[in-house]
C-alpha cells in the first residue's frame, strides 16, 4: 500500500499565519503538523510516501522530512499545481500509485487515541478482506456540521450526507481514508461540484453504491482534529500538551518507525542528539533507552 499526504492547500482560514508557511509546516504544540499524519501512516505500516505541496514550496519541506530515510521509509513529493479538491490526490498522485492500494491522509488531520493503531489495523483488516475502501467514523455532538456517515450493524456505510439538517447518526467522515486500487479509475470519472471540485464524499459515494465501502468507529475515547482554522489549532496544541503529560508522545514518527523495527534504538538516540535541547529530544533519547 502507497501512502499520500495531501498538504498542498493555501492555507487561507489561517491568514495571516500561512502566508509566509504551508499550513501542514506550522507547530502543533511541540512538532509540525504534519507529523501526526505522518505517523498515523507509519503506523499503517505504509513505507512509501508521498507529499503532495503548493506549488514553488517542496523545498520547506524536503528541508523538515527529507527523503524519509530516517525512519527506515521513502518520502517523495510532487506539486499539486492548482488546488482542485481533496479527491484531485489520487490524479496528481496516480503514477506513484501504480497498481498499489492507497491511503490517503489529509495534512491537517490529527488522530490519537488509547489504541489508534489498532483502529487502523482494523481497517486495513476490512480492506484486505473484501477490498473497496475503508474509513473512519468519529463519534461526534454536531454531526450536522460535517459529512455523516450511516453505519450498519456489519461495519458497511449505508449513507453518506454532506451536513443535513436532520442527521442519520453521530458518526461523521474524518480525513484518513483506505482504498483499493479502483480509486483512481473512480477519481477519473468524477464530475466537479458546484464549488469547481472533485469531492472526496463523491469517491465515498461511488463505493457505497458498490457496497463496498468500510466504517470503523471512532468512540468518544479518540480525538480528532482538523486544525484547519485559529481556534483548532489552539485547540489542538493544548489537547495535545495535556495528553502527553501521560508520557507517550503524540505524532511521533520516530517511535512509530522503532516499534515497526524499522529503525534501531541507536538511530533513535542518534535523531535525538540533533534536538538535545528540546522536551521532543529528551524524549527520543529516553525511547532509545527503553524509558518512554
Amino acid at each position: 500500500m502507497k501512502g499520500i499526504i495531501l498538504a498542498a492547500g493555501k492555507g487561507t482560514r489561517l491568514y495571516p499565519l500561512t502566508k509566509p508557511v504551508s499550513k501542514p509546516l506550522l507547530p502543533v504544540y511541540d512538532k509540525p503538523m504534519i507529523y501526526y499524519p505522518l505517523t498515523t501512516l507509519i503506523d499503517a505500516k505504509i513505507k512509501d510516501v508521498l507529499v503532495l505541496v503548493p506549488p514553488g514550496e517542496a523545498d520547506a519541506f524536503v528541508s523538515l522530512l527529507g527523503d524519509g530515510s530516517q525512519w527506515g521509509i521513502s518520502i517523495r513529493y510532487k506539486e499539486q499545481l492548482v488546488p482542485r479538491g481533496i479527491a484531485d490526490a489520487f490524479l496528481v498522485g496516480e503514477q506513484f500509485i501504480g497498481s498499489d492500494d492507497v491511503c490517503l491522509a489529509l495534512g491537517d488531520n490529527i488522530f490519537y487515541g488509547p489504541v489508534f493503531r489498532a483502529k487502523i489495523a482494523e481497517a486495513l483488516q476490512n480492506l484486505d478482506a473484501s477490498g473497496g475502501a475503508s474509513i473512519f467514523g468519529y463519534h461526534v455532538r454536531n454531526p450536522w456540521e460535517f459529512g455523516v456517515v450511516e453505519i450498519n450493524n456489519d461495519g458497511k456505510a449505508i449513507s453518506i450526507e454532506e451536513k443535513p439538517v436532520q442527521p442519520k447518526s453521530n458518526y461523521i467522515v474524518p480525513g484518513l481514508y483506505f482504498y483499493d486500487n479502483s480509486v483512481v479509475e473512480k477519481a477519473h470519472n468524477l464530475v466537479p461540484s458546484r464549488r469547481g471540485e472533485l469531492e472526496i464524499t463523491d469517491i465515498n459515494l461511488a463505493y457505497l453504491k458498490e457496497e463496498s465501502l468500510w466504517v470503523t468507529r471512532l468512540g468518544q475515547e479518540y480525538t480528532w482534529f482538523d486544525a484547519g482554522n485559529a481556534d483548532r489549532l489552539y485547540e489542538a496544541a493544548g489537547s495535545i500538551r495535556m495528553a502527553q503529560r501521560s508520557g507517550r508522545m503524540i505524532g511521533c514518527p520516530e517511535r512509530s518507525a522503532l516499534s515497526n523495527g524499522w529503525i534501531t534504538e541507536e538511530d533513535v538516540e542518534r535523531i535525538a542528539g540533533e534536538m538535545a535541547k528540546t522536551s521532543y529530544g529528551r524524549y527520543l533519547a529516553a525511547l532509545a533507552k527503553g524509558l518512554a
